[in-house]
């Protein structure tokens, strides 16, 4: 028998009206019910999932103030509690807890009893290295059953968990484990990537002299590493116990406010921004959020054999919601390797063949991926059994109107009865979504459903105003659990308070461009910051300079982001050379590897022009927001004001530019 998969958003509903007496005859009427009795709404999130603490909590809402809002106080939580609930029943069900697959084809299958104890095997061995509750754990890791055991293994003993992907250049890990002091390395000494092994021992060797406060590493071995790298302890040694200790063993109660982890995501100026989250916020908003994109428990009945996959990198906060389906009861299925093959033999169906393979249920990835499927020609019939399929997400930056049909015929034309589309918003800062899915409203291809429960999402104009059916700044005018608790080291949450209440005190901004129609659907049209984003991964374009300009022929440079909705993300780089120096394909190439190696190949601009100068305020900082601007469409004496400008005359480059690239 098909599980009959009723909404989980229904299934709430329901319950609502019968424990709480809550009826709404609209979704709009739910929303701003959520958005409006904020205590009620997320008591209701916390009854709803089944969360239990030992100790009572004194309020929902204690102090309602952004920053600063304090949740449950008296509460106590662990993330890895919530996981570890379901293994008993996922496991009589017959349901395995992981399905990982690779490059390689090598499939592993994790059961949930086997997780438990893995995840208890680590966090002792965790303890006996020296951390506590309160000490923080790098993870330099890929998408691999190893790193999800490693983090509930941290979560359960309180330690706070950060993690870097394998792809990333040193300089961009080492900027952000050092700021935070990490006790002990996680790290992985090669990868198979892209259709190549790489080698990773060296760069773990220079990690490990840059972050001085390691004092132990947990070496996980690969077949690919040129070097034997020094460590303390081996991942097979950390997982071996199988004793009494472990057969006893409990994720630790820790205050809701306790830090999970810190996750980074970059502005335009500076070192990454280290966001701490915590234990409890991101309990309560996973929940939340897991109303929406519709993620059952594949041992219960409305959703038995649910799979549920979502490409991400560890580098991706999509990795963290990856991870989440496994607190919903659900197997989570991951692939470690380059959804699109390799940069000599492009493959754009390898996710889809691991889909079929693997009998996934919801098949999520980033808008671009999908995107670059259609233009490849793929065909997803040919790439398997994709009848299971009965859900796409998307997210990471905006999804065409056409992508999304084409995306729905492929589906249904290989076998599946229905396809519904779960296109989300959100971000790292918050690790949830602002704007979702919800399976009981009408899609309309190219918008997101609505804006999630809980969370009081507006389109402001310049003057500060709501407004329905124009583009405005994406904010959010109420606390929501999951918003971060601080930045490590910020002193005074002077870098939090400047991130996203700069603009609007009291009133988070985002830094996207969103419309809201009058049906409740949302239109994300991208940044509206200089944040730069690839497939969703936001990098500062400070990050990007430092590389560029730590090259003795480049003097100054600027970098700029195009994406916008139904636009292919386009990446110009501007460089001011040297005298004598010219832009030749060697310059080129070098000023590309530097981004490649300090950052990730993702970053590596489409194209690089060589410039007489940068525009810059009198204060002297770079004009990238309305060189964007005037790049997508908007005139000249729109975007900037000249006289606050200390070069003024550099504009006419860009002006000339912008309406050469208008013309073609």
């Amino acid at each position: 028998m098909p599980a009959p998969n009723i909404p989980q958003i229904r299934l709430y509903q329901d319950w609502l009206r019968k424990t709480r007496g809550l009826a709404f005859d609209s979704y709009d009427a739910l929303w701003r019910w959520s958005v409006t009795e904020l205590d009620a709404f997320w008591q209701s999130i916390w009854d709803y999932a089944r969360i239990e603490s030992p100790t009572p909590h004194t309020a929902v809402l204690a102090e309602s103030r952004m920053p600063g809002a304090r949740w449950f106080p008296g509460a106590q939580v662990n993330y890895a509690r919530e996981v570890l609930r379901h293994v008993d029943a996922a496991h009589a069900a017959g349901m395995p807890a992981i399905v990982s697959d690779n490059e390689l084809g090598e499939v592993r299958e994790m059961s949930w009893p086997e997780m438990r104890r893995q995840v208890a095997s680590v966090a002792l061995t965790l303890k006996s290295l020296g951390v506590k509750r309160g000490d923080r754990v790098a993870a330099y890791m890929p998408n691999v059953p190893e790193t999800m055991v490693a983090f509930l293994a941290c979560s359960s003993i309180g330690a706070i968990w950060s993690v870097c992907a394998p792809d990333m250049g040193t300089a961009a890990v080492a900027d952000r484990f050092r700021q935070i002091e990490p006790k002990v390395l996680i790290a992985v000494d090669g990868v198979h990537y892209g259709g190549k092994p790489l080698d990773r021992s060296a760069v773990l060797q220079e990690l490990r002299g840059q972050l001085p406060s390691v004092q132990k590493l947990l070496l996980v071995k690969s077949p690919y590493a040129a070097d034997a790298v020094p460590h303390d302890v081996e991942w097979t040694q950390a997982i071996a116990r199988d004793d009494g200790e472990i057969a006893a063993f409990e994720p630790e109660w820790l205050p809701f406010d306790h830090p999970i982890w810190i996750v980074y995501s970059s502005g335009t100026t500076g070192l990454p921004k280290p966001i701490v989250h915590g234990q409890g916020g991101i309990i309560l908003t996973m929940h939340a959020c897991g109303l929406h994109n519709d993620v059952g428990a594949s041992y219960g009945a409305n959703n038995f054999g649910e799979r549920y996959h979502w490409y991400s990198s560890t580098g991706w906060v999509m990795w963290n919601s990856q991870l989440s389906g496994m607190a919903f009861g659900a197997t989570i299925c991951i692939y470690d390797g380059n959804p699109a093959g390799s940069k000599e033999k492009p493959d754009w169906s390898v996710l889809w063949r691991f889909v079929a393979r693997h009998k996934v249920t919801f098949f999520g990835a980033g808008a671009a991926y999908f995107t670059n499927c259609m233009k490849a020609g793929l065909v997803a019939k040919e790439c398997g059994d994709l009848s299971r399929v009965r859900a796409l997400g998307s997210t990471g930056s905006p999804l065409p109107e056409e992508v999304q049909r084409w995306g729905s015929k492929q589906i249904l034309d290989a076998g599946s009865k229905e396809v519904w589309w779960c296109n989300i918003s959100g971000g790292t800062d918050f690790c949830g979504a602002f704007v979702g899915g919800n399976r009981d409203l009408p899609e309309v291809p190219g918008q997101m459903q609505c804006r999630e429960l809980g969370h009081a999402v507006e389109a402001w104009n310049e003057q500060g105003q709501p407004v329905i059916g124009e583009v405005g700044e994406l904010v959010c005018t109420k606390a929501i659990p999951s918003m971060p608790l601080y930045f490590w080291g910020d002193e005074g949450n002077a870098r939090y308070v400047s991130s996203y209440f700069d603009t609007y005190p009291g009133v988070w901004r985002h830094g996207d461009w969103i419309r809201i129609g009058a049906d409740g659907g949302c239109i994300i049209y991208g940044r509206s910051d200089a944040t730069i984003n690839r497939q969703g991964l936001r990098m500062g374009t400070s990050e990007i300079y430092s590389a560029v300009e730590g090259l003795p022929e480049v003097l100054d440079s600027m970098v700029v982001d195009l994406e916008y909705l139904g636009r292919d993300s386009y990446m110009p780089l501007f460089v001011v050379l040297r005298p004598g120096v010219a832009l030749d394909d060697a310059m080129r190439a070098k000023i590309n590897n530097a981004i490649k190696t300090s950052l990730s190949p993702r970053f590596v601009p489409n194209d690089i022009f060589q410039v007489a100068e940068i525009p810059r305020t009198l204060s002297g900082k770079k004009q990238e927001l309305p060189i964007k601007k005037l790049l997508l469409g908007q005139p000249i004496e729109k975007v900037v004001n000249r006289e606050a400008m200390a070069n003024p005359g550099s504009l006419d480059w860009y002006v000339a530019f912008a309406a050469q690239r208008a013309s073609a």
